[in-house]
């Protein structure tokens, strides 16, 4: 899937949320950002042809020098880990009646280790490449575009270590002669490398060796951000990225809350950013965001901002208060404080491999105090989703959801959304649905555009606009689905779903209206059977049958679902599209 990461201002009013200014819902803005060493943007969204980012953020997990800690072990929060030669038992000391018994150095009985290599995956480990043979070499670089294709243009090497995981270490001179090579290879497939870190296996202190862990990039990395600081056009900007984000900005106010519901069900981000401004402290609807984060399993990490304007108590005390909450039962998370830049490379491969690491950042947009450790976490951020897995959502039927609609003069109809699986060509013709009565209507593409540049094929995960020339806008709506012409779809506005009742201020009945958002569909519906029950209160579980009031929808079993009326919240997902008879 493409790169997203929800931007959820927990505690800060959102736009026009001051005294006495209107109530209309915001639409959610898009820009696209590159991180140190890849060229980042902030580009508009443009009637024909939002901004949707390229290539970061669907990471396999990658594994680091450090390894995660693991929930529940005994520690609450985790604090970035050293290189693996300053970790281990060597530094021990253990009473004995009235003696104290020092342990060993540590030696080749006891040496530092990393998981085993995996086969798929973007991660490589190499013992040494120095003055490798014609014939090795050219399979070195083979070997080398395969870990690039896994990780969309992304892979990282570390230098000195074993296929079994065992960090052997090089000496200074093996070291550059295998980074040498690894230059080599990279230049051969065209692409770059940053050292993210190197350190020192303490196998024997007369004769020190070393290991490095190297970021290859498909693209040449200038540890540049690209923005519009240099009054550049967004077309400009996509073209000299190489690495692309799409931070979608979400409404931080409660009366904008079905926004920020909209963008997390619809745009599916793969990451969250909570930002919490650090002389506010949290906010009720903190926890709130921080809540929906959790209930959709959308992995989040923590900003706390205009830590400039705060005293080093203060933006403590907020730190404290966030990782009091990220430990609490329900939430059973693992905070790590992130303060340099090797503890930002620790964090991002950590919180690639667990999903109970939470990073939280203090930093500042004014005087950019800390900016440059959540550049290099986004940098090294590995992909979510290897080539294996977006293969397979290739190779099934086309479907696009649709959620922006717009005209564009000389264009005619356009709409926004993301490919969720299939291809789609220009010329293709799709059908597009459900309309009121529930049914599909033919239509062809006439253009693509991603990045506001033409494109000619649209692959599983991509997100774009779609030109549809003169198809009647009136006829479509958000929450509709273009759907290959050999597809089936399950259409009804009666569906059953397992959910759990986050909250009621009383009990939870049949004949109760609730908004259901279930992907990009969003729409009133009424509870029509509770399955065993008759009524539900705060934290309890059931089968529930709904019914949309308006028209008929577009569901899959399996579907996320999150429903909301007030203060009442629920979650679950969908476990049966009820077909009715139609007369």
């Amino acid at each position: 899937m493409e790169p997203r990461t929800s931007e959820l201002f927990g505690g800060v009013p959102g736009p026009g949320a001051g005294a006495g200014s209107p109530t209309p819902t915001p639409t959610p803005t898009r820009g696209s950002v590159r991180p140190p060493s890849a060229s980042a943007s902030a580009t508009a969204r443009a009637p024909a042809g939002r901004s949707r980012g390229a290539g970061l953020a669907r990471v396999s997990s990658g594994r680091g020098l450090t390894s995660a800690p693991t929930p529940g072990s005994g520690s609450a929060s985790a604090s970035p880990a050293p290189c693996p030669s300053q970790r281990g038992k060597g530094s021990a000391a253990i009473k004995t009646g009235h003696k104290k018994a020092k342990s060993k150095p540590r030696g080749r009985n006891n040496p530092p280790f990393l998981p085993p290599e995996a086969e798929e995956g973007n991660i490589e480990y190499k013992l040494k490449l120095v003055n490798p043979s014609q014939y090795r070499f050219e399979h070195l670089v083979t070997q080398m575009k395969w870990r690039l294709q896994e990780g969309r243009g992304e892979a990282v090497y570390q230098i000195g270590v074993e296929d079994n995981g065992l960090l052997v270490g090089l000496s200074e001179d093996e070291l550059k002669a295998s980074l040498k090579t690894l230059r080599r290879m990279a230049e051969k497939v065209g692409a770059d490398i940053t050292i993210l870190r190197e350190c020192n296996v303490a196998y024997d202190v007369d004769s020190p060796r070393r290991i490095a862990e190297v970021l290859i990039r498909k693209v040449p990395d200038d540890q540049q951000v690209v923005n519009y600081s240099d009054s550049r056009t967004a077309e400009v900007i996509c073209e000299s990225a190489s690495k692309m984000i799409t931070f979608i900005d979400l409404a931080g106010h409660h009366k904008y809350l079905k926004t920020t519901i909209f963008g997390l069900t619809s745009y599916c981000p793969d990451f969250a950013m909570l930002v919490v401004s650090a002389n506010t402290g949290i906010a009720g609807t903190t926890r709130e965001h921080l809540g929906l984060a959790m209930a959709l399993k959308v992995p989040f990490f923590i900003v706390i901002s205009k830590v400039d304007l705060c005293t080093k108590s203060t933006i403590e005390r907020t730190v404290r208060q966030l990782e009091m909450v990220l430990k609490q039962p329900g939430c059973n998370k693992v905070p790590l404080l992130v303060s340099s830049s090797d503890d930002a490379v620790t964090a991002a491969q950590q919180f690639a491999q667990s999903p109970s690491i939470t990073p939280i950042f203090t930093l500042s947009s004014v005087n950019g105090v800390n900016l440059d450790l959540l550049k290099v976490f986004l940098n090294v951020l590995p992909p979510l989703t290897n080539s294996k897995e977006q293969e397979e959502l290739m190779q099934q039927l086309t479907e696009f959801q649709v959620d922006e609609i717009y005209s564009v003069p000389d264009v005619g109809t356009v709409v926004g959304g993301t490919l969720y699986s299939g291809i789609c060509r220009e010329g293709e013709r799709l059908v597009v649905g459900p309309t009121d009565s529930g049914h599909f209507l033919p239509l062809t593409v006439c253009s693509i555009q991603r990045n506001r540049s033409g494109c000619r094929v649209l692959r599983a995960g991509q997100a774009a606009t779609l030109a549809l020339g003169n198809f009647d806008r009136a006829l479509l709506r958000k929450g509709m689905v273009m759907l290959s012409l050999e597809m089936q779809p399950t259409v009804s506005s009666l569906f059953e779903s397992e959910i759990v009742l986050l909250f009621h201020a009383k009990t939870f009945r049949r004949g109760f209206q609730v908004t259901v958002h279930v992907g990009n569909v969003r729409q009133t519906a009424i509870v029509e059977l509770i399955h065993g029950k008759e009524e539900l209160r705060t934290g309890e579980r059931a089968v529930v049958r709904f019914r949309f009031i308006k028209h008929p929808e577009y569901l899959k079993v399996g579907a996320k679902l999150l429903f909301r009326e007030g203060v009442t919240k629920g979650i679950g997902h969908v476990t049966k599209v009820i077909m009715e008879q139609k007369t």
